[in-house]
């Protein structure tokens, strides 16, 4: 017994630890549960959390908003984000920075940077010189890229998202357009690690918005096909696109409600903000023309005064939707001068009529992706703030020919609600209930090769091969394997787009470069003269197009195979031994099991029919043939890979911006840390410099004491009012200073306190004491035959109370001697502690006769307990009723009194009298007519 003790010890042990590592690992992860999702709209996002206890709900903002402006303002000693950032634009144009999103991606020769400059001339542009990209030039010294920018904003909402969570996220899902290609999509994901966020995965919001739909409608999805039409239309751009919801069957959880896309159609310029730049620069016109003849200078010239448009021009457009005209003004536009102009909702409508004429586009767009026809639509359902519009509404129910537009959606948090649910689904922290979401393809992904050929003997030409990888509209994620044969050398082969036909020659412009990826493979001759013997089976390509939408090469391999025939002298003496044990058992021979990839073949000749079961084994000595099997080897082939379309940020320079962007923030947080600091002393001297004229501090403090006070303060203030530049190292001599003075208050501070402590604390030690004295001695009036106290315990808590009785009566004695101006001896510490010591002892007590068993009866002569009459009274029954003093047998039961405040002056030792308000129930009426007496825990 002893050596198996042991030996289980080190188990144990090791169990123990596996248990206290188990249980760490879940505790770190309950802190860190929460999920986050972003809506990166073009003018503004908005935030949303998933975390234990709260299923789904959008962040508030610092301003207690449900919407956040997507604004930065960078200056060289601090930045300002959403709407602190959006009041900032009027002040500093150039250092504002929005819309930004329409630069990721985008190479200098780009259409959309031309367009960009055009709409924000403030804005300057400088290039990469190596991926030709566009950075801000803020200043000499300040520089950021479009993703440096975009990861500012979304670790900004990750800032909002663990303010309201109150606990760290890492994990977060991310819209972005559905007309994004790998660019776009590529530069997200940088801009993400910038901000050191984990992205679950980048979802299109038109995606996000149709999984919304159909999570709050579960219960209206059945086997029949359903066909919805959403109709986007956002303030950057507009995306329509045609959803199918049915129930299906899966193999993990049965049927379950499906969402596909059919359909997609869009245009990037069409939205909300070239409605509000139409209406700028009709402002702009107004302007001018009312300043016709005064020399004054363009307001266009002026970017202050044109941001003030644009942002004049936003709410106009806003009270346009449902008003008929409205009073555009703005106080000092330029020069001091007020602008004021009336502009009607016609006057809007004539200057966006071309843009109203794109309305119906994308919506023909969606319906030829998804091959389908407006009949076979149920219904069109409105989404984005610009869809608000009455003259975008009005046409487009033209276009789709419907009776009414679906407006049973939030059309502001569809795409971050339905976001933030799949990012509890993908996070497997929670447990949602599953919805199958089966995204489209939106640009065709094709490899392209080229292969000698031999069309006659001794003449070779060239010939260029394509194969589609991802079909237009077809679903993703899913991975594709594509197989070149005839390759027996190193080659190349290409990755581009395929039929991009469907775009516009102006989408082409904007869409970039077609082509992807060129792929060189190293090493496919040297596999070939490895396995000389061997049948190669090509060369395999593994393609993966991820949750994200994002393309990307996992490996390339070249395969081979042969055939291997196993002679039976090699059979193992061990191997025997087991297969004739096994025969022994009514098992014949099993086929070799598949190792590394290997199927098992038998040749024809050797085919041989099962016997019956139980058929004796072979003799030992006999040899058996066994078939021949398939021999699979994979080399794994060198990849080189070339982007095309728009190179990666080195990861060099992608750590350079991480740091930047993490310099950033802790220069934030210590800005903030600086501010809480000043506000905490400014506070503390005026609050302090009040409270030295009231009466209850100027009773507990000498003139001498108040001046000296007084003094500090007003030099402290002073100190501050000259060095009011936060410098860096301004926070720690801003928190002594601090504590300096709270260390010369804290006497002063310490006898107010206590004197507004005395009161309550007194009158609840004064209760304590009467009720446990009316105890005790209710204790000792029970009859010995029922006593269920000790005359130790009885002892002990009359000891305590006696205790109690002396110290405060001698500490009141003590403090109505001392100068209220010096530190007092009564301290509400100490009383809380004398009845805590008191409450013990008599919380024992009461437990104690609660868990008490009664003691039996003594019997009469015939065996049988003595029980009395059911008319007999408390006293024919033997038993005495304890009255309270002061207190008749007629009194009418007493409700439990509230807190009584005492009276006494420090030195009375009367304790308060149980009885008259305070008293206890004397006794209840029981069913039978009788009295109880009161039992030991009611009093």
């Amino acid at each position: 017994m002893t050596v198996k003790v042991r030996r289980q010890r080190p188990r144990r042990r090791v169990f123990w630890a596996l248990v206290a590592v188990l249980l760490a690992d879940l505790l770190a992860l309950s802190d860190t549960l929460a999920v986050m999702s972003v809506d990166l709209g073009s003018e503004s996002m908005k935030v949303a959390i998933v975390k234990p206890g709260v299923p789904m709900e959008i962040v508030l903002n610092k301003e207690s908003r449900r919407k956040t402006p997507v604004i930065v303002t960078l200056k060289e000693n601090e930045r300002f984000f959403g709407d602190s950032a959006a009041s900032m634009a009027i002040k500093n144009p150039k250092a504002t920075l929005r819309y930004f999103q329409h630069l990721l991606g985008k190479q200098a020769d780009n259409p959309h940077v031309a367009l960009y400059q055009a709409r924000f001339p403030e804005h300057e542009l400088t290039f990469d010189p190596q991926r030709q990209t566009v950075h801000f030039q803020i200043s000499p010294q300040l520089q950021f890229s479009p993703e440096e920018v975009l990861g500012m904003v979304l670790n900004y909402s990750r800032s909002l998202a663990e303010d309201f969570a109150e606990q760290p996220i890492k994990d977060a899902v991310i819209t972005v357009p559905v007309f994004f290609n790998q660019a776009e999509r590529r530069a997200v994901l940088q801009a993400a690690r910038m901000a050191g966020l984990k992205v679950l995965q980048l979802i299109n919001d038109n995606t996000a918005a149709a999984l919304s739909y159909g999570v709050f409608r579960r219960k209206d999805i059945n086997t029949t096909a359903q066909n919805i039409m959403f109709y986007d239309m956002g303030s950057g751009s507009t995306v329509c696109t045609i959803v199918t919801y049915q129930m299906v069957k899966t193999k993990e959880a049965g049927m379950q409600p499906q969402l596909q896309i059919r359909g997609v159609g869009f245009d990037r310029t069409l939205g909300g903000l070239e409605m509000e730049l139409r209406l700028r620069e009709h402002l702009a016109g107004l302007f001018n023309e009312q300043r016709k003849g005064q020399r004054a200078k363009d307001v266009r010239e002026n970017p202050r005064a044109m941001a003030k448009l644009l942002r004049e021009a936003n709410r106009l457009k806003t009270v346009l939707s449902a008003n008929a005209d409205h009073m555009a003004q703005i106080e000092g536009l330029m020069d001091d001068v007020d602008f004021k102009a009336k502009v009607t909702r016609v006057e809007f409508e004539e200057l966006c009529a071309d843009l109203f004429e794109r309305v119906p586009g994308p919506v023909q767009q969606a319906l030829q992706s998804a091959e389908m026809s407006l009949d076979e639509i149920e219904q069109v359902i409105l989404v984005g703030g610009a869809t608000r519009v009455p003259k975008v509404q009005e046409v487009l129910l033209k276009a789709v020919g419907k009776e009414e537009l679906g407006k049973n959606i939030n059309a502001d948090e569809a795409a971050a609600m339905g976001a933030v649910y799949q990012a509890a689904a993908l996070s497997k922290a929670f447990k949602v209930k599953p919805f199958v979401v089966r995204d489209a393809v939106v640009y065709p992904i094709l490899v392209e090769f080229t292969r000698e050929v031999e069309e006659e003997p001794g003449v070779h030409s060239l010939k260029h091969n394509k194969r589609v990888l991802f079909s237009r509209m077809g679903p993703y994620p899913q991975r594709k394997v594509i197989t070149f044969n005839r390759y027996s050398h190193d080659f190349n082969f290409h990755i581009n787009y395929g039929d991009l036909g469907f775009l516009g020659p102006e989408d082409l412009r904007v869409f970039g470069s077609q082509n992807l990826t060129t792929v060189k493979l190293k090493g496919v001759g040297d596999s070939f003269k490895k396995y000389p013997d061997y049948e190669s089976k090509g060369i395999k390509a593994h393609f993966n197009l991820d949750e994200s939408g994002v393309l990307s090469l996992d490996r390339v391999e070249s395969v081979f195979e042969t055939l291997v025939e196993d002679s039976p002298e090699e059979e193992s003496t061990l191997t025997k031994l087991g297969n004739t044990i096994s025969s022994l058992f009514g098992g014949g021979t099993t086929p070799d099991a598949k190792e590394n990839g290997t199927d098992t073949v038998q040749k024809p000749s050797e085919k041989a029919e099962a016997g019956p079961e139980g058929i004796a084994p072979a003799p030992e000595g006999e040899k058996k043939q066994k078939p021949a099997r398939k021999q699979r080897m994979v080399e794994e082939i060198g990849v080189e890979l070339v982007v095309l379309d728009l190179p990666d940020l080195p990861e060099d320079k992608l750590a350079q911006s991480v740091q930047k962007l993490q310099d950033l923030t802790l220069r934030d947080l210590e800005k903030q840390e600086r501010e809480k600091a000043a506000n905490s002393l400014e506070a503390f001297i005026f609050e302090t410099q009040d409270k030295l004229y009231q009466p209850e501090y100027q009773e507990v403090s000498t003139e001498e004491q108040r001046e000296e006070i007084s003094g500090k303060l007003s030099a402290a203030s002073t100190w501050w009012n000259g060095n009011r530049g936060l410098t860096p190292g301004s926070t720690v001599m801003l928190k002594e200073k601090l504590a300096e003075l709270r260390k010369l208050c804290q006497g002063l501070f310490f006898r107010v306190e206590e004197r507004k402590k005395w009161p309550e604390r007194l009158s609840a030690l004064d209760n304590l004491l009467n009720h446990s004295s009316m105890f005790l001695k209710g204790a000792r009036l029970i009859p010995e035959m029922d006593q269920i106290f000790t005359e130790v315990e009885m002892t002990t808590l009359e000891k305590v109370i006696n205790e109690t009785w002396a110290w405060k009566n001698a500490t009141l004695a003590e403090q109505a001697k001392l100068p209220a101006t010096e530190k007092p001896v009564l301290l509400s510490k100490d009383i809380e502690a004398k009845m805590m010591a008191l409450d013990r002892e008599v919380q024992y007590l009461l437990n104690k006769a609660k868990f008490t068993k009664p003691r039996p009866r003594p019997k009469d002569k015939n065996g049988t307990r003595a029980e009395p009459p059911l008319n007999a009274s408390a006293s024919d029954q033997g038993e005495k009723v304890i009255l309270p003093a002061g207190q008749t047998e007629d009194a009418e039961p007493i409700s439990e009194p509230e807190k009584v405040e005492t009276g006494s002056e420090p030195g009375d030792t009367e304790p308060l009298e149980l009885g008259g308000p305070g008293a206890e129930p004397e006794q209840k009426e029981q069913s039978t007519g009788q009295k109880r007496p009161l039992k030991n825990d009611e009093l």
